[in-house]
């Protein structure tokens, strides 16, 4: 190339007679050769030994190397190179060499490339020759101007001569084969046709090795893709004795339960199955030693979908993952049986549910024609209204947007009595009639429903309360009216943490039992008229202050705090209190006076809550 480096020293021929000697067909003593044969055999086998090659295992730069080496040995030239063009386009790399060392080689293609532009005016010989299709020649590096960009060059590579002959492959230049000598050298036609003949057979070399990378790349793909197919259709065959199997269980009426058995078998790791939006488990099927809870950060979900809702999970652990191909297949085929197995129990479930809606409905409200028919309708259900239930409700706190998933999750929690209860809604509360013979079994029943409710995020705003046990159809209405009245009591009173009963809620469970709202909101009047009078005459806050006082067991700064007032304020309107009442709160009598009837006006408020008869589950 144009900017070579030092080279290994060889014996060099001096000035004109280096000219006349080679490619002349006379020895180094201008004697002539005994025969055209003695000179033709080297060329031969030459061309024999760069055939062989191609026809064997070496590689293009292998090939590419021989053919500078026979350039050189030949023609009698210090070292020779073949150089093509690099990836981009824009410049000539050295491929093959004969001559130069691996590090020079490497350092010029890294650092000094031939450049295919025009530099300072003038074209390096072998751009030159590679553009133009045409030999490029330089008998004297030093004497021609034009090589001047690349004489410091060729000082310091030590070569005063070269030739870039262009090298073509079925008709398309594809690099350059370049010679050199460290003596001023005019390469004659002759020597410029047997560089001709060498380049043409570092065309045939580079066209040959491109078809051979090129049949190796086709082979290379043909087999990726026979391998590809073969995975496919191995996949293809197992992805249908999964679908086979999966298919089979809903055929024989095997449910989410089988569904989740022939999974787990083939997965081999435990397969939960959870309802949705509940999110209670529906099946689980244990293949491993491996535990997990759904929704842990340890487990895998697939959606069950029906249409654009998700109606269940598949959960796996994450000990399993990555997942094959056949696994995911596995999944998603699991995952559609599932859906139509939802979908048959949704629908028979929906149907009792209704039932179960209607039946609760009508007995809350006490709708005479819906009594005579309600045991008759529950009796179809598996259920016996003879025998003694409890009112449960769930007070949703005007939670709307959580309503629909505590209902779903109250109706998953009703499956678990023997036998079911029944399960509706009375505007916003959900409401279960569940069946037991003590009230306390009852109320353990409730909070399993409340920490399930929390540990889905949907309890912390609901309050619980179970009514005493109904032993008749006309016990009902009543027994909701104060349930649900011990609810609201219980949140007012800060304690829907706990299921409330009426034995928990002391005088007021008493209260809740008397169920006559007007007789309590009279008694309430009776005792506080005077406070209550002045209140709406000065548009003070004793009837307030009252029951922050009691609340806080009468302690004066705790009441100043939650009311955000001085203790003086307080002390002020208690003794206003007593002044207008004719009583002294230090006695016992009148504490509790005043503490029945705050009691009786917030039960009253609590009974007077919705009805039922306004929904239905």
């Amino acid at each position: 190339m144009d900017t070579v480096g030092s080279v290994d020293t060889v014996d060099t021929m001096d000035g004109m007679d280096a000219v006349d000697a080679v490619g002349t067909g006379d020895d180094a003593t201008g004697t002539p050769d005994s025969s055209g044969a003695d000179r033709l055999r080297p060329w031969l086998e030459a061309i024999a030994d760069i055939a062989t090659a191609l026809n064997g295992p070496a590689s293009l730069p292998e090939v590419l190397d021989l053919v500078a080496e026979t350039a050189a040995n030949l023609l009698g030239y210090d070292f020779c190179a073949v150089l093509l063009p690099a990836e981009d386009g824009e410049s000539l790399l050295i491929t093959g060499s004969h001559g130069l060392s691996p590090d020079y080689v490497r350092q010029v293609n890294a650092d000094r490339p031939v450049v295919l532009t025009v530099e300072e005016g003038v074209q390096a010989p072998s751009s030159k020759a590679f553009l133009t299709g045409e030999s490029v020649q330089v008998p004297d590096t030093i004497a021609d101007a034009e090589f001047l960009p690349w004489g410091g060059v060729a000082r310091e590579q030590g070569y005063r001569s070269m030739i870039s002959v262009p090298v073509e492959a079925s008709g398309v230049r594809v690099g350059t084969l370049n010679c050199y000598t460290r003596v001023p050298h005019l390469f004659g036609e002759e020597e410029q046709e047997l560089l001709a003949l060498l380049a043409d057979q570092a065309g045939v070399a580079i066209q040959t090795a491109r078809l051979r990378d090129r049949e190796a790349s086709t082979i290379e793909d043909l087999l990726t893709a026979n391998t590809t197919l073969a995975e496919q259709h191995e996949l293809l065959r197992r992805g249908e004795a999964v679908h086979e199997q999966l298919t089979q269980v809903a055929l024989r009426g095997g449910g989410v339960t089988g569904v989740a058995a022939s999974l787990a078998d083939l997965l081999g790791t435990t397969v939960v199955v959870t309802e949705e939006p509940s999110g209670v488990e529906l099946a689980r099927a244990e293949r491993s030693d491996v535990r997990f809870v759904p929704q842990d950060a340890d487990a895998h979900s697939t959606p069950v979908l029906l249409g654009q809702d998700t109606v269940a999970r598949i959960w796996v652990s994450r000990s399993v993952l990555p997942l094959s191909a056949l696994d995911v297949r596995a999944l998603e085929h699991a995952a559609t049986v599932s859906a139509l197995e939802v979908l048959r129990a949704r629908t028979a479930l929906e149907v009792e549910w209704r039932l179960s809606g209607e039946i609760v409905t009508d007995l809350l409200a006490g709708n005479p024609m819906g009594l005579v028919t309600a045991g008759e309708r529950a009796a179809r259900l598996g259920i016996d209204l003879g025998s003694a239930h409890a009112v449960l409700v769930v007070q949703g706190g005007g939670r709307r947007s959580a309503a629909a998933r505590v209902l779903s999750v109250a109706r998953s929690h009703a499956t678990r009595a023997q036998p079911p209860a029944l399960v509706g809604t009375v505007a916003e509360d959900v409401v279960l009639l569940w069946p037991g013979t003590e009230v306390d079994e009852v109320v353990r029943s409730a909070g399993e429903l409340q920490r399930q409710l929390v540990r889905l995020d949907l309890g912390t705003e609901l309050a619980f309360a179970v009514s005493p046990l109904c032993t008749s159809l006309g016990d009902y209405p009543a027994a909701y009216r104060r349930a649900r009245g011990a609810a609201t009591v219980a949140r007012l009173r800060g304690q829907a943490a706990t299921v409330a009963s009426f034995g928990s809620l002391g005088l007021y469970g008493l209260l809740l039992q008397l169920e006559d709202v007007a007789e309590l909101r009279r008694f309430a009047d009776e005792v506080l008229a005077p406070v209550r009078n002045h209140d709406a005459a000065r548009g003070t806050a004793l009837e307030e202050t009252l029951r922050a006082y009691l609340a806080h067991d009468l302690n004066t700064a705790a009441t100043a705090a939650s009311l955000f007032v001085h203790p003086n304020t307080v002390g002020l309107r208690i003794r206003k209190v007593e002044q207008l009442l004719g009583i002294s709160t230090t006695h016992v009598r009148s504490l509790a006076e005043l503490t029945v009837a705050l009691g009786a006006d917030e039960v009253a408020d609590a009974l007077a809550g919705p009805q039922a008869g306004t929904g239905a589950g």
